[in-house]
């Protein structure tokens, strides 16, 4: 088995160095099997990736001009993969003495028909990160989510189906979609279904991914023997600059209606997508 491991970064350079570091001491220091490690800089301001790769040269740089994205940024580094299988991590990720990454590699090996697989996410107080553990988010899984009829009623599947919350977290088992901050991805499953739609800018490329992965007859899955932390909200919707916070949360309520585009327009009347975009306006506050 080999595997090459991608982390895009955008202004993080400290967190990539602690993410990378985690690797080091939880993966390769230990590990037997062929490992690659690139870091994908998304054009940001700081350049300071360089002296990440004087502390650890085995890492391969790929500097961009300008930001491009998640998927188009990831889809850089995809493209060079040569190895049997590429996990993508963010650059808020961290590997600990559970995360055992050849786990999930000898699973995949024995699974030939899983494409994707999401270790535990955890976040940094130790509870899951939700977005790892996804269901398929229709218009109904999505309204019961945002009306909070899934918080209310988490074990039943038809109100908890846009995190699938009525599995159970302690065992393996199959799930619609998982976070692409930490996802481990079969390379010849991406040969047959292509790379991340790079319409999307971030959010939803992976939802859109593993539903691909999923219509092409293969299965995804939570590995719970794994564990990887992300220490999420270190950008983006918790920045602290006003403007990034803004922009970000736009993103977010944007592609929901390019998901919804993609996937459901031809599969609901007009009206439909009328409403989806009023409430979109509503969550961004748009009169």
């Amino acid at each position: 088995m080999n595997v090459t491991l991608v982390i895009l970064n955008y202004n993080t350079p400290d967190l990539v160095r602690e993410a990378v570091a985690s690797i080091y001491a939880h993966h390769l220091h230990q590990s037997k099997i062929e490992t690659k490690v690139i870091v994908v800089d998304n054009g940001s301001a700081d350049r300071s990736l360089h002296h990440i790769k004087e502390e650890f040269p085995f890492l391969e740089i790929i500097e961009l001009e300008k930001n491009l994205g998640f998927a188009a940024g990831n889809n850089v580094a995809l493209r060079l993969v040569k190895t049997e299988y590429v996990m993508l991590l963010n650059s808020d990720t961290q590997f600990t003495a559970a995360t055992h990454l050849d786990k999930m590699l000898a699973y995949m090996e024995s699974h030939p028909k899983v494409a994707v697989m999401t270790p535990r996410l955890n976040l940094s107080d130790g509870h899951l990160d939700w977005a790892s553990h996804r269901g398929e988010p229709t218009p109904w899984a999505s309204l019961t989510y945002f009306t909070k009829l899934e918080k209310a009623l988490p074990f039943i599947p038809v109100f908890g189906q846009y995190h699938q919350t009525y599995k159970n977290l302690s065992h393996t088992h199959f799930i619609d979609a998982c976070s692409g901050a930490a996802m481990l991805v079969r390379t010849s499953a991406i040969n047959t279904v292509g790379l991340l739609d790079e319409q999307f800018f971030m959010y939803a490329e992976d939802l859109d991914w593993c539903k691909r992965f999923r219509e092409a007859g293969y299965s995804i899955v939570y590995f719970p023997e794994s564990v990887i932390i992300h220490h999420k909200y270190q950008s983006g919707l918790a920045n602290k600059n006003n403007k990034v916070v803004k922009k970000t949360s736009a993103h977010f309520y944007d592609t929901m209606l390019q998901y919804y585009d993609k996937h459901y327009r031809n599969k609901y009347p007009s009206f439909f997508r009328s409403f989806i975009i009023k409430f979109i306006n509503f969550k961004k506050g748009v009169v």
